[in-house]
């Protein structure tokens, strides 16, 4: 821990020294000055470290990786809860690693790097460690749950199916009308809900095919998946430790720029010059954006000359979602001993999903249980008062336990992901109406000086942490050939105009 610490110090002090140094970082101003930097990389989370990483191990080491916030580890984010005495760290992003790997098979790259830099995790029981409750206290409709898993599964795989086919694409909800699948009580609803859980929208956002093959790419170990396990970190040092201590292996702390917001990201032949919000402009010859869609989506950043429209209908047409844990701190333990509880609320997506953490194994005697609520949802609560959220996720525990008296939460908090202009959202989630040369266009460069990476940009793997990190390698092996080659190098392909499938008649 003491490590990670003075690495992230240093870090922070040379970043501040070298936001002063002229020499430095200068004002760009002639196309005749000479470039900063090689490579800049935008944002400093798995996509952006593992872009450096392959870098470094290509020889090139004159890059800098830009980030807004005092550390590494994008929305890999963890923080201190509890009342005094009794705090533990806590995930408010990433949390899982989701698909590790079977026997001798291919391993999820986030399980090697949690193996070797020590993360500490546990099993995560999804379907195994639950227990059910509805708007009468806890009855059991397991049975329920059991049909839910099926159909799911069923789900991904005619999906899965329908690729090849190249038939055209529709919505879960569509998907699961055909193989029968019509959820028509509170329990089929909040069953069903194990679906928006992992893809953060409502079966009516999600796109039938692409979800399945993200589903079988990370899970299914017959469609060249990992594992259908997952493991949740309960690492005291946070779940980032693994990128950050990753990240400690290679980096000096000259080529980190902490607490630096970009505003502009300017692009030419020449290369790129971004402008950070207190004015200071940087140039390279080439840049990685590693920025959310959520925050392309919004103009949080701003480029000149503005994104050709192929681009920005890339971007506008992928769906930033939200995944919000809401956690709360008693003094005692008044709730289920399993991993997980469902609540079936009348109101779709109403606190379905209750985690506990105090467990043997997990984090015994913190007093902290968590409801995790997602999408349209994530978004009305970030609206609402932290007080109000709390009334309402007390109400729901009293729904939930009619027979105890629940006492005032020591300790409350929720993150809000959808209006952090960092973000903007947790990850990307594809909706039926993305189409692969949407995607296509999504990943492409502009004009080999600017490329784009992180999760949104993985076709296999959207929305996952390794995603995050094949899309961070590729792209760091892309920009590496440029600077190898002299600018001599292969850009991502592009579709200036997308047609449909067939016209429509009218």
């Amino acid at each position: 821990m003491q490590r990670i610490i003075q690495f992230l110090l240093a870090v922070t002090s040379a970043s501040i020294a070298l936001a002063a140094s002229t020499p430095q970082i200068h004002d760009t101003t002639s196309t005749n000055s000479k470039n900063d930097r090689t490579v800049l990389i935008l944002g400093g989370g798995v996509s952006g470290i593992i872009a450096a990483r392959t870098l470094a191990q290509k020889n090139i080491t004159n890059f800098l990786i830009v980030e807004a916030r005092d550390e590494l580890g994008g929305r890999m984010r963890s923080m201190e809860f509890g009342a005094q005495g009794k705090s533990v760290t806590i995930e408010l992003g990433a949390n899982w690693i989701q698909g590790t790997q079977e026997g001798d098979g291919p391993a999820n790259p986030i399980l090697t790097l949690a193996r070797e830099h020590g993360v500490k995790t546990v099993d995560s029981d999804f379907y195994g460690s639950v227990v059910t409750y509805d708007e009468t206290g806890m009855v059991d409709y397991l049975d329920v749950l059991n049909d839910a898993v099926d159909a799911y599964n069923n789900l991904t795989v005619v999906g899965g199916g329908r690729v090849p086919t190249k038939q055209v694409d529709t919505t879960c909800r569509t998907g699961y009308s055909l193989i029968g699948a019509k959820p028509k009580t509170p329990a089929d609803m909040v069953t069903e809900y194990y679906v928006d859980w992992e893809y953060a929208q409502t079966p009516e956002q999600t796109s039938w095919i692409a979800s399945s093959w993200a589903n079988n790419f990370t899970f299914d170990v017959d469609q060249g998946g990992f594992s259908d396990d997952n493991l949740l970190s309960i690492d005291q040092r946070g779940f980032k430790h693994l990128i950050q201590a990753e990240a400690e292996t290679f980096l000096k702390p000259e080529q980190v720029l902490l607490n630096a917001t970009v505003r502009t990201i300017g692009y030419s032949g020449d290369g790129v010059i971004i402008t950070l919000a207190n004015g200071t402009r940087i140039s390279a010859d080439y840049a990685i954006s590693t920025f959310s869609v959520g925050v392309l989506q919004n103009d949080d950043v701003v480029f000149e000359p503005a994104l050709p429209m192929w681009k920005q209908e890339a971007i506008q047409s992928m769906t930033m979602a939200t995944y919000t844990k809401i956690f709360l701190q008693f003094d005692e333990k008044f709730w289920f001993d399993t991993q997980f509880a469902l609540y079936a609320d009348t109101t779709r997506g109403k606190y379905p999903v209750w985690q506990g953490l105090d467990l043997e194994g997990f984090l015994p005697g913190s007093g902290i249980i968590f409801a995790t609520v997602v999408g349209d949802y994530s978004e009305r609560i970030e609206a609402l008062s932290d007080a109000r959220v709390q009334a309402e996720a007390l109400d729901v525990l009293h729904t939930m336990f009619p027979n105890i008296t629940i006492p005032t939460p020591t300790a409350f908090f929720f993150p809000r992901w959808h209006s952090d202009p960092l973000y903007r959202g947790s990850y990307s989630n594809w909706p039926s109406s993305f189409v692969s040369q949407h995607h296509t266009n999504l990943r492409a460069n502009l004009g080999k000086r600017l490329w784009f990476s992180g999760e949104a940009m993985s076709q296999k793997y959207f929305g996952f942490l390794h995603g995050a990190y094949f899309e961070g390698m590729d792209a760091g092996g892309r920009v590496a050939e440029c600077v190898q080659s002299g600018g001599d190098c292969e850009s991502l392909p592009f579709v200036e105009s997308i047609p449909n499938s067939s016209p429509y008649i009218i």
